[in-house]
């Protein structure tokens, strides 16, 4: 009897961590567990920065990596997205900052099949650089917030 309410247990736990997405809300950081695919959400994601009129300026993934060395691993991507105009901006508001640029979007492959769309704020990426660049780069990070905000909701959006 201990034996079968100890796999109840241990199946309630592992239960909602098994549906869960792969990424785990964090201070700062945005969030999205979707119905779509990987190979879906990356296109849809591709789609809503361009919409946007922002630059796809990286792409990087471990798993294409994988994949070419003959290892199959859940898909992964990062997007990093920025534009000239607030690559001037930052750097005249704080020359630190711009190691954080682009900012990253991160695409994960759920177990289920789905995937999830993660993102730092850039109010939060930019954070440790505010007082270098006092209002002129907190200025930047809340207008690019709302910019990467319609981003994640077109790419995530329900058909």
């Amino acid at each position: 009897m201990y034996r079968v309410f100890a796999l109840l247990i241990a199946a309630s736990i592992a239960l909602p961590a098994a549906i869960a997405g792969t990424i785990r809300p964090q201070d700062g950081w945005v969030v999205i567990d979707t119905r779509y695919s990987f190979s879906a959400l990356v296109d849809r994601l591709e789609t809503a920065v361009k919409d946007q009129h922002m630059g796809l300026v990286t792409s990087a993934s471990a798993s294409e990596g994988a994949k070419a060395a003959g290892i199959q691993i859940a898909g992964n991507r990062i997007v990093g997205v920025f534009r000239n105009d607030f690559a001037r901006r930052m750097l005249d508001a704080s020359v630190a900052a711009g190691i954080e640029a682009p900012i990253r979007f991160y695409v994960t492959e759920n177990p289920d099949g789905t995937a999830t769309l993660s993102y730092k704020k850039p109010t939060t990426v930019f954070a440790p650089y505010a007082d270098e660049g006092k209002d002129a780069l907190k200025g930047l990070a809340a207008e690019l917030d709302g910019i990467f905000a319609k981003i994640a909701a077109a790419a995530t959006k329900e058909k």
